[in-house]
């Protein structure tokens, strides 16, 4: 991928932006969950929030400063995830200057250090390069997952245009997806 650090890059800039836009859809719609045991907007924004500082940074300092390697991290452990309160709109606001400082971390990696690697305690060696596609797939995943858990407050209701959203309709009957 053609420089990889300036396209990472882009795309982390953008999400503080996109999470504070969904910030503005009614609270009940963003706190609503798609079907149980799946995350609603504010809980992928939870999520978001909790692993910016404490796994993306740590990870890239790790590898960037050469430690054999670094800790997984498994959202649904407890005692290892924080859960930060408030509204999307308070959380959105909350991640653009720790993301700011995720972006002046990330201005410091150099196209040397994408060949640098480290061990994850569960997967293994991993290279700072696949560590950086890992992480802006990953905010863009939970952005997608905020889009989609907020759809299904209205597909339910879309009379005869519903099966137009089939591929997103969590209750639509099992094969028609």
């Amino acid at each position: 991928m053609p420089d990889l650090i300036a396209q990472v890059r882009s795309m982390l800039a953008s999400t503080p932006d996109r999470w504070a836009a969904l910030g503005r859809v009614d609270d009940s719609v963003l706190a609503r969950q798609p079907k149980p045991g799946e995350w609603s907007a504010l809980q992928a924004l939870q999520h978001v929030v909790d692993t910016e500082a404490g796994v993306f940074r740590a990870r890239v300092l790790a590898i960037r400063d050469g430690a054999e390697s670094f800790p997984g991290f498994d959202p649904d452990a407890e005692g290892h995830v924080d859960h930060p309160e408030g509204s999307v709109a308070d959380l959105a606001a909350r991640l653009a200057p720790m993301r700011a400082e995720s972006l002046a971390l990330l201005d410091t990696v150099t196209e040397a250090d994408l060949a640098r690697s480290s061990r994850h305690a569960e997967l293994g060696v991993v290279t700072m390069a696949e560590l950086l596609n890992e992480w802006a797939a990953h905010d863009t995943n939970h952005l997608v997952q905020a889009e989609r858990a907020t759809m299904q407050a209205f597909i339910p209701h879309a009379g005869p245009w519903r099966h137009y959203f089939v591929d997103h309709d969590v209750e639509a009957p099992a094969g028609t997806h």
